[in-house]
């Protein structure tokens, strides 16, 4: 009589048989849905049901829009006071999501928040001295 651990045992050595392998998908899958609903559900009942980013306001119709963003974007990360939680609408989730992996991929070298310079080249600068020369 051991102890009995949630966590999905290791394959043994060598091939699986397809029945083995779909329990191991099935109970993967169904902890990330125990894990996932029990945090949304926590979120929604801490915070308030408004995108933290775009204001929107969402009611009991309309709740399937608003998703629970991990900000450390570690979903294992998921303390009961739901510090490392905010609820954003899926439109802004998408948004924050593409925003992290730019950023994670080395297209988005400036901070995001970060103010950005005005460009400084005129290409059309000489076109009317230009314009003026051709017509004579």
């Amino acid at each position: 009589m051991g102890f009995k651990s949630s966590r999905p045992r290791k394959p043994p050595a060598g091939k699986l048989n397809k029945e083995e392998m779909d329990r191991i998908v099935a109970q993967a899958r169904k902890a990330r849905e125990d894990r996932l609903k029990g945090y949304r559900e926590q979120s929604l009942r801490i915070h308030p049901w408004v995108c933290a980013r775009c204001g929107r306001e969402v009611t009991h119709k309309n709740l399937r829009i608003l998703t629970v963003h991990h900000k450390d974007h570690n979903h294992e990360n998921n303390p009961p006071d739901g510090s490392n939680w905010e609820n954003l609408c899926i439109y802004c989730h998408d948004n924050e999501h593409r925003r992290y992996l730019d950023h994670m991929e080395g297209e988005g070298d400036r901070i995001v928040d970060e103010e950005i310079s005005p460009a400084t080249h005129k290409p059309f600068a000489g076109l009317a001295d230009m314009m003026r020369d051709k017509d004579k």
